[in-house]
């Protein structure tokens, strides 16, 4: 139970810089009385002010402060809500915004906002609407509950039977779920991204050992066509080297000496130097009796002898010549044979290195290309880290999906929890279980001021109404007079419920003008005597400024205007 124990204000409205301060516990009905303008509806300002930031009339934030001192707009208020003692003070020109809890203040660091909702939600547990229904009943821009659209009388409704949790709980649940569901997509693109891989990866494993087969064979096959081509050269190298030694053992067979062919042409040279000079001796032993020189005659003898002499060593060497010739050219013969054998062989003996050098080439090619298909073969054999990729994004998916599952089942499990606390669950029944008692107390409080009709509420919070004189009543069918004893009863009945509840069960009723109007006397008197004998534990203000009801209360307040300040006289 909330009990308000004090409010004081200054520089607040039409109040000057001195506080002016009720005491609320003081006696259990109060009149507040004043002219118009005096200030006796400033408390309702400054109770609503201090608690929700927002005056009870319509007014601009900014027109609260004086408009003589201009600043240092201060309200303050003293309640208990079980054993602690709380006060909030809240100003403006400078901007104040306190709550204390048993003397200590709590942390300034949180926004304002937060702040005020941290006092409605977990220190008065009303808001601003739901406090007007069951302290305040205004005349000017009190909204009663049956003028109330239908959504803010649940909001009341929820506030008086303790369930506004069900709503704040549904809100989180809501937000749980659309959090819930955006998981859900995250998880369906995360499972169809890793499902991709997974089936890329083997795909790629596949190909991997598809490419790496068929590169394998393809190093295979060359390495045929260069044994091949090996083969050949070794064969083409045999019969070279067949040839090769057939030739060198041809020419070995030749005995070829170079020296003996210069010699026997030196030896030619001087033989046909001797036939020349015989030649020259036999034609002058021919051509001449009487030597030239001396003028001797030459003997016939002598130059027979001697012409015969000549001519047989002339045939000699002629046909010594002659067989020279033949033998030189013998030997040159032999000598293009040896030197066209030497080509040969020479040739032959090229041809067998470039052979063993293209070998030697073909068996590298070869080496390497089993080397290549060896490591390919170890690529293939000792492929583990393409496999536990792949067993990675297999147990990826796997969690992914176990997760998918899990985010589906919470979002089937919130889904019925949010049917459960939306307004046709859990708090529908709970409204239905209070409706009996809720119309069975309007209808008492009714009758105890004389207005005999059946007023029912639905769970919708749309009225009936049955009457002995109307038929198809509601309650804009009926006089002011009547929607205000509706009012009252209603009122009476919320505070009832609350204090059934101890939910916003508080001791503070304010009642502005209520008598000035729509109540009759008859009313007034029927009034009066609910508010003193039949409202327990409770502290009621009325304000008014109708005669003759001082003396119907145990204590007054009176406001007057002094020089332009309203301040309390008495």
């Amino acid at each position: 139970m909330i009990r308000f124990k004090t409010i004081k204000w200054k520089n607040f409205l039409s109040t000057g810089n001195n506080w002016t301060q009720i005491n609320f516990e003081n006696s259990a009905t109060t009149l507040i009385i004043g002219t118009n303008g005096a200030g006796k509806s400033t408390v309702l300002d400054a109770l609503t002010f201090v608690l929700f930031n927002k005056p009870f009339r319509k007014i601009n934030k900014p027109q609260l402060v004086n408009s003589t001192n201009e600043k240092d707009c201060r309200v303050e208020i003293d309640f208990n809500v079980g054993t602690r003692e709380y006060r909030v003070v809240r100003g403006i020109k400078p901007a104040v915004f306190e709550i204390y809890v048993d003397g200590k203040m709590l942390n300034q660091d949180a926004a304002a906002a937060d702040q005020q909702k941290y006092l409605e939600n977990n220190i008065l547990k009303l808001n601003y609407k739901s406090f007007t229904q069951i302290v305040i009943l205004g005349s000017s821009t009190f909204v009663p509950f049956m003028q109330l659209p239908a959504a803010g009388r649940r909001e009341v409704i929820e506030d008086i039977l303790d369930i506004r949790i069900f709503s704040a709980m549904n809100a989180v649940v809501k937000d749980k779920i659309r959090q819930n569901r955006e998981e859900v997509k995250v998880l369906d693109l995360k499972k169809d991204n890793l499902a991709d891989k997974v089936d890329m990866q083997k795909e790629f494993i596949r190909h991997l050992e598809e490419e790496a087969q068929q590169e394998i064979e393809r190093k295979k096959t060359k390495i045929s066509e260069l044994n091949l081509g090996i083969e050949t050269l070794s064969e083409n190298t045999t019969s070279l080297q067949q040839q090769e030694n057939v030739q060198r053992a041809n020419l070995e067979s030749l005995s070829f000496d170079t020296t003996k062919v210069r010699k026997l042409g030196n030896l030619r040279g001087k033989i046909s130097q001797k036939v020349s000079t015989l030649t020259k001796e036999l034609k002058f032993f021919e051509d001449n009796t009487v030597c030239p020189t001396c003028t001797q005659s030459i003997e016939d003898e002598f130059r027979l002898n001697k012409i015969t002499d000549a001519q047989n060593k002339e045939q000699e060497l002629t046909q010594g010549l002659q067989d020279l010739e033949t033998a030189i050219k013998e030997e040159e013969e032999r000598e293009g044979q040896w030197i066209a054998l030497s080509k040969e062989v020479s040739k032959l003996s090229n041809d067998i290195s470039q052979n063993n050098t293209r070998i030697s080439g073909l068996q590298r090619q070869v080496g390497d290309l089993g080397n290549e298909i060896q490591r390919i073969t170890d690529q293939l054999q000792n492929r583990n880290t393409e496999h536990e990729k792949l067993n990675q994004l297999q147990e990826q998916l796997n969690t992914t999906y176990d997760e998918l599952v899990q985010s589906k089942e919470g979002v089937s499990y919130k889904d019925f929890i949010y049917s459960l606390l939306k307004d046709g669950g859990v708090k529908t029944k709970i409204i239905k279980k209070y409706l009996p008692l809720i119309n069975r107390q309007v209808n008492r409080y009714l009758q105890m001021m004389d207005f005999y009709i059946n007023f029912n509420l639905n769970e919708e919070f749309n009225e009936t109404v049955q009457s002995p004189i109307h038929e198809d009543f509601s309650y804009a069918s009926f006089s002011e007079g009547e929607k205000m004893r509706i009012d009252l009863a209603l009122l009476f009945t919320w505070r009832e419920v609350a204090a059934f509840k101890n939910s916003t069960n508080t001791n503070l009723l304010i009642m502005d003008e209520v008598f000035d109007s729509s109540l009759d006397g008859f009313g007034t008197d029927e009034f009066l005597k609910i508010i003193r004998y039949v409202i327990k534990d409770a502290n009621i203000f009325v304000i008014s400024h109708k005669d003759g009801l001082q003396d119907k209360f145990q204590s007054v307040i009176q406001f007057e205007k002094v020089k332009g300040f309203s301040r309390m006289v008495s």
